[in-house]
């Protein structure tokens, strides 16, 4: 396709195709996900010193690309994944057509420097590549967050309502902010997103039949196009890169050029950045091979081909036993069975214990399940009674929807009747029977404990599954309905 402009006007040697373009940007999206698996990898073995790394990993990336990109732009002319295809960042002539086809075979180092990135237009260039990009990953995670479960259930024709969106009596600035904040993700976000993605398709067509100069909307923005690397962009390079001050034909001595030199920040630069663009490139072949080797059956080929040609010895045998001796030990393993199963039919049995909450470390309030017969098949597991308007909970459960609705805002009458004091219907309801009747015998005011509310020592499961006690994402908004 790259041919295909040649056929109407002379070919551009130094216009990259627009498949080497979709190749370095693929490249680009490639670096956050992978250093995010390999923190994330590291953090499961040393929590302490990295989960608030992995916490921000957002901002400290923005922080890094930023010092990168900008040492690349200022040394190759291109970002880091562009010098990898061999790629560069150049201004965009005031003339006609932006071309000097002839100036640029006769003097291609003057036109270099003449098209080289300005200061200006490297701050331009990092707020287009750093900026942008950081800006559409936290609106796309904020949208998955606070408009994608909404969305999908009011397309799957649930409720459009939910108290919690709207704002309180005397909201504060920080309330205002973020609740018009959800409401520019419902309302407006899928539209700017939507023209986002026109923008850039429409360019990448255009500039595949050479009708811009620019394959992205934000390039032509700031007025700048994206070039191959020349002969002279490659001497330019390899001079700053193998640069050293010397007099007289000799590497000077100049104060500091010993260790102080060597911590100076051009050296340091040169030696911590300009690696990585080997480095990078080849741990996401690695994570890719690393991919492909465990999702495919090669790997279990080989293991089932290596271990069948094995030659395993024959087992050794230590000496054979007394049958005498294997029937009296058989008998004794008999009666140390027997007793073993006297002793565990009476000792009474474990009651259930409630889950604990991980945050509050208090015992949450859940019920059973009903029993598993065909009677109780279509029964509510907290009104025990048959589902009206059946709705699913993220954990699978089904229960009427006017039941589980209540029960995630806390104000289920089951949920009120518990902390009050009944315990009813709780699957260790057994225990704090228990409890209460040894209350009743040690302690002569136990009418007044026994009435005591739970508030403070247990939860009430708000939020939380009425069955499993694990936390609903999204609240209401992650209910769904279940078609019978």
């Amino acid at each position: 396709m790259e041919y295909l402009p040649s056929l109407q006007q002379e070919f551009d040697e130094s216009k990259p195709s627009l498949f080497e373009l979709l190749a370095e940007q693929q490249l680009s999206g490639l670096l956050p996900p992978s250093i995010r698996y390999l923190l994330a990898v590291a953090t499961h073995r040393h929590p302490r010193y990295l989960l608030r790394i992995l916490n921000s990993y957002d901002e400290i990336y923005a922080l890094l690309s930023l010092v990168v990109e900008r040492y690349y732009l200022r040394t190759f002319g291109g970002s880091f994944t562009e010098n990898f295809y061999s790629l560069k960042r150049e201004r965009v002539l005031r003339t006609k057509d932006g071309e000097i086809p002839r100036a640029q075979i006769g003097a291609s180092v003057p036109v270099r420097d003449a098209l080289k990135l300005r200061s200006t237009d490297v701050w331009k260039n990092l707020l287009v590549m750093v900026s942008i990009p950081y800006l559409k990953r936290k609106l796309d995670e904020g949208y998955d967050i606070h408009a994608a479960p909404q969305a999908s259930l009011v397309m799957g024709g649930g409720p459009r309502y939910n108290p919690s969106d709207d704002l309180p009596h005397n909201p504060s600035i920080r309330q205002r902010i973020f609740h018009y904040y959800k409401w520019f993700l419902r309302n407006i976000y899928p539209s700017v997103n939507a023209a986002f993605y026109f923008s850039v398709l429409a360019f990448n067509l255009a500039y595949l039949f050479d009708n811009t100069k620019y394959s992205s909307p934000f390039l032509w923005l700031i007025k700048t196009r994206i070039r191959r690397l020349g002969a002279a962009d490659h001497r330019a390079i390899a001079a700053v890169l193998n640069s050293k001050p010397t007099i007289g034909g000799r590497p000077s001595q100049r104060p500091g050029s010993g260790l102080l030199g060597l911590l100076s920040p051009q050296n340091l630069n040169r030696q911590l950045l300009t690696p990585l663009r080997y480095f990078l490139p080849a741990s996401i072949f690695a994570l890719k091979f690393l991919e492909w080797w465990h999702a495919s059956d090669f790997s279990r080929q080989l293991t089932r081909k290596s271990t069948e040609v094995l030659d395993l010895p024959a087992p050794v045998v230590s000496g054979l036993t007394n049958p005498a001796e294997r029937r009296k030990s058989s008998q004794d393993e008999k009666e140390t069975k027997t007793t073993t199963d006297l002793k565990s039919a009476l000792k009474p049995s474990r009651r259930n214990q409630p889950p604990i909450s991980a945050i509050s470390y208090l015992p949450i309030f859940t019920v059973p399940l009903p029993p598993a017969d065909t009677s109780s098949a279509n029964m509510c597991p907290v009104c025990l009674n048959t589902l009206v308007n059946p709705t699913a909970c993220q954990t699978g459960y089904v229960f009427c929807y006017v039941c589980i609705f209540h029960w995630l805002n806390g104000e289920h009458q089951r949920q009120l009747d518990f902390m009050d004091g009944d315990a009813a219907g709780a699957p260790w309801e057994e225990e704090i029977a228990g409890d209460d009747e040894e209350m009743e015998r040690t302690d002569s005011n136990a009418e007044d404990k026994k009435s005591h509310k739970r508030g403070g020592k247990w939860e009430s499961g708000k939020g939380r599954c009425p069955v499993t006690g694990r936390r609903v994402l999204g609240g209401t908004e992650g209910l769904r309905r279940v078609l019978v």
